[in-house]
């Protein structure tokens, strides 16, 4: 049975007064599911491209963080006692950093974690 989720795009802006972004990954939430993940991709290529003197180190760092965060555990920091719907609204809330969410989408999915692989092979690779 197919149940509804809402995803956003994670997008890398390393220069904020050009605006120039490239997307680096796909959170997604399924509240029916109990699900909530992170998948990232980091083409450095295309981010040194936007900004030659780019932190590699410190962004594939932050979005690790985004993975973890997702994930809950111990590792999670303060938001490991948000729920996941919680977590989710707290991650893609508008932000001025490096790493952004996009705007909230939704959709219908079997299975949100195959539903993930998808949305990154079809938005970020």
């Amino acid at each position: 049975m197919r149940t509804p989720y809402e995803y956003a795009i994670i997008r890398a802006v390393p220069r904020m007064e050009r605006g120039e972004l490239i997307n680096v990954g796909v959170v997604l939430y399924s509240h029916r599911r109990d699900f909530l993940a992170a998948r990232t991709h980091l083409h450095e290529a295309r981010l040194l491209a936007l900004d030659p003197n780019a932190d590699l180190d410190g962004i594939r760092a932050a979005l690790k963080s985004w993975e973890v965060t997702c994930a809950g555990g111990a590792d999670g920091g303060a938001a490991r006692a948000m729920k996941q719907g919680e977590r989710f609204r707290w991650m893609v809330a508008p932000r001025s950093t490096i790493l952004q969410a996009g705007p909230v989408h939704m959709g219908l999915a079997e299975d949100p974690a195959t539903e993930l692989d998808r949305l990154l092979e079809l938005l970020v690779h």
